[in-house]
């Protein structure tokens, strides 16, 4: 199975506002949640305490925690930081996802 991907932008971006934290978190816990105008969002997140149920994935240092219902909606995904004139922030580009809604923050799968 194809976890989700995190790029090297995204990792620095990560770790660079990680640090800033205090206690530090112990990861990054990337999930999919219901709700939004197309049926699910994603959720991001520092974790101090990841379950038995999480699948860890680490980027360099960086842990990243997927619980078992998202894997199946992230599978393939990958997270990337962009910025542009409109803003910046963290995209996500899902092979699963069937449809969008104007908001660009929610999906179907």
């Amino acid at each position: 199975m194809s976890m989700v991907q995190l790029t090297e932008r995204a990792v620095t971006k990560v770790a660079e506002i990680l640090d800033t934290q205090e206690p530090k978190p112990a990861g990054l816990r990337i999930s999919v949640v219901g709700g939004g105008c197309s049926g699910f969002s994603y959720s991001m997140a520092f974790e101090n305490n990841p379950t038995m149920m999480d699948k860890t994935l680490k980027y360099g240092p960086l842990q990243v925690f997927v619980d078992q219902a998202s894997l199946i909606y992230l599978e393939g995904a990958e997270v990337d930081y962009v910025e542009a004139l409109e803003g910046s922030g963290f995209k996500f580009s899902n092979p699963n996802v069937k449809s969008t809604c104007g908001c660009g923050s929610s999906f179907s799968a």
